[in-house]
């Protein structure tokens, strides 16, 4: 049976009962004996995160995505980076060939 939390709007007065899902909600307020009771209504304590709580996720498909995920972050870890290239603004070395010997003049 759940408990539910009420509060007389009159005096303040507030109190549980477990009551079951058919009986009538509470109206009289057993402090004051007016009619301002209310329910109390709260947030709830349990919280759905992560996949697989929408209608269009599916086991067959998270399961691709796992294993997607595992075998690309295993192949990462086996395969070094590539090397950065080189600026393109960096100074090149001279590669001109020197030019050939003159003749001796005669």
């Amino acid at each position: 049976m759940p408990t539910y939390s009420y509060r007389c709007a009159n005096c303040g007065f507030e109190f549980d009962k477990h009551q079951s899902f058919t009986e009538d909600s509470l109206i009289i307020c057993p402090n004051c004996e007016e009619p301002t009771l209310r329910k109390v209504f709260n947030s709830i304590g349990v919280s759905f995160n992560g996949s697989g709580f929408y209608r269009n996720d599916s086991r067959a498909a998270a399961k691709k995505g796992s294993d997607a995920a595992a075998s690309s972050s295993s192949s990462a870890a086996s395969t070094p980076a590539p090397a950065a290239a080189p600026k393109s603004d960096a100074k090149k070395p001279d590669t001109k060939k020197p030019s050939a010997p003159s003749s001796p003049a005669s």
